[in-house]
């Protein structure tokens, strides 16, 4: 017979989602889904609305990576104006972004995945959580929030707000970083570098107390795509696509971002409002394909500051012969690694005399009536693309999300997770939590990606082959 039970606090992810496991008639899981429950359409809204706004608008699409949808935006605007913006422009943006980065990165890992790992998968819910694990590890969990106040803090000095800072416009950016504001932020590096470190640190030892669940928390081949510089190297803002395979064998690189809708390919599915992107050239799902960190820590050819660069090294060790590093589990140690390299290259930046000039915007007129922009989001590769008439409307507008690139990847580790964890249908805290975790291995933002309004949530409902409810809880 079916049942609900409720459980508290509400899970650790950004929006709201649920999940099914479908299972044979011997009670073994035979699939699982990933359901994105709800839809608010800011690609609709925005038609006919003034590019001009745009840079405004998208940053509220998200609360959690508002400078990301800012800055993709205001590149689109670049490409619709045909300009170059000035070096001062560029290097302000950069570093807009690598504040973006530090303090997502940071939430993710102390605040939405750490408590599983210290804590444990198994631990009381109601202390499984930030709160929990102050009182369990006190300094780690405050390093961890000052870090994140770190990136926070230079989105704020940048852009006047933490959060749906309008700052970035189409040809660069409104206002400078004046020099005492550069010496503060200067300021904060030997600490977020000592903090970036111990997570790192932290981490391994993490390994090795989970050697026993990381193969089966989303271990698969499939594709790895981001941006990267033309040497090669890690890119974050700029830069060309690069797509490679679980074998190491990069079979596309330098594509223009301009034409990503000729590689991929969005395509829906009647059980969620998440759309399900994929490479064009194998066709659905073999084109499945994975963003974010742990794509951009596989697909450069190196990371270019030091400490970042050494990690990057030992990370490719787990990839031995198969030459890129498949499992999902390590997203966390990948987010660390880009965690590290922002904070120096946040250094090396505001070291950078250009960063505090005063030529920070370069005006033109409409120059195309479409355009595209790209930069790297914290949780992948971001992409807008307007359409627009002379005067400046808004004619159609394609935003794909990272999450959404994520998506069959995400559908396939709750079905590895659930076939392991699962025993007769049977749904306990334990491993309703690993399936979470290994959601939250991906740092999905649902809001983002699906346009969606409503409490973090998750349902889980467990199916028998002829369709009947065998158990059920919801969070």
């Amino acid at each position: 017979m079916a049942q609900t039970v409720t459980i508290a606090p509400v899970t650790r992810i950004e929006g709201h989602a649920s999940i099914t496991v479908q299972l044979d008639d011997a009670g073994n899981v035979a699939d699982a889904r990933f359901h994105v429950n709800e839809f608010r359409g800011f690609e609709k809204f925005c038609e006919g609305r003034l590019m001009w706004e745009m840079p405004g608008i998208t940053s509220r699409i998200c609360g959690i990576c508002p400078a990301s949808h800012l800055i993709a935006s205001a590149k689109t605007g670049d490409d619709i104006f045909a300009v170059t913006i000035p070096e001062t422009a560029d290097k302000l943006r950069r570093l807009l972004v690598l504040g973006q980065w530090a303090q997502s990165h940071a939430l993710s890992f102390f605040h939405l995945s750490s408590p599983d790992f210290l804590l444990g998968f198994d631990s009381d819910p109601a202390k499984r959580n930030i709160f929990g694990l102050i009182a369990s590890d006190r300094d780690f969990a405050l390093r961890g929030i000052r870090l994140r106040k770190f990136g926070q803090e230079i989105i704020e000095i940048l852009g006047g707000r933490r959060i749906h800072t309008p700052w970035a416009v189409a040809g660069g950016v409104r206002e400078p970083l004046p020099a005492d504001r550069r010496d503060y932020l200067l300021g904060w590096i030997p600490e977020a570098k000592e903090t970036a470190l111990m997570a790192l640190q932290r981490l391994h030892r993490i390994h090795e107390a989970f050697r026993d669940d990381i193969p089966h928390f989303g271990n698969f081949r499939s594709l790895f795509v981001g941006l990267v510089a033309k040497d090669g190297a890690l890119e974050y803002y700029d830069g060309a696509l690069r797509v490679m395979d679980a074998t190491g064998n990069v079979i596309a690189d330098q594509v223009d971002p301009r034409e990503y809708h000729r590689h991929f390919v969005e395509i829906t599915e009647p059980w969620s409002y998440l759309k399900f992107p994929y490479y064009r050239t194998l066709g659905y799902p073999n084109g499945m394909y994975r963003v974010g960190p742990l794509a951009r820590v596989n697909i450069c050819d190196y990371i270019d500051t030091p400490l970042a660069e050494a990690e990057r090294r030992r990370f490719k060790e787990l990839a031995g012969a198969a030459g890129a590093v498949t499992n999902s589990f390590y997203y966390h140690y990948a987010r660390l690694i880009e965690l590290l390299f922002s904070v120096e290259k946040i250094e090396d930046l505001l070291r950078d005399p250009a960063i505090t000039g005063s030529h920070i915007r370069a005006r033109a007129l409409i120059n195309k009536t479409e355009g595209v922009g790209a930069c790297e989001a914290p949780r992948g590769t971001l992409f807008h693309h307007y359409w627009v008439k002379p005067n400046g409307v808004l004619e159609k507008v394609n935003l794909l999300i990272a999450t959404g690139q994520n998506n069959l990847a995400m559908n396939r580790a709750v079905r590895q997770i659930a076939s392991r964890y699962m025993d007769g249908g049977n749904v306990t805290e334990g491993v309703m939590n690993r399936i979470e975790a290994g959601i939250r291995m991906f740092d999905p933002c649902l809001s983002c990606s699906t346009h969606a309004a409503g409490s973090m949530a998750m349902h889980v409902r467990v199916l028998a082959a002829d369709g009947s409810v065998v158990s059920e809880r919801r969070r």
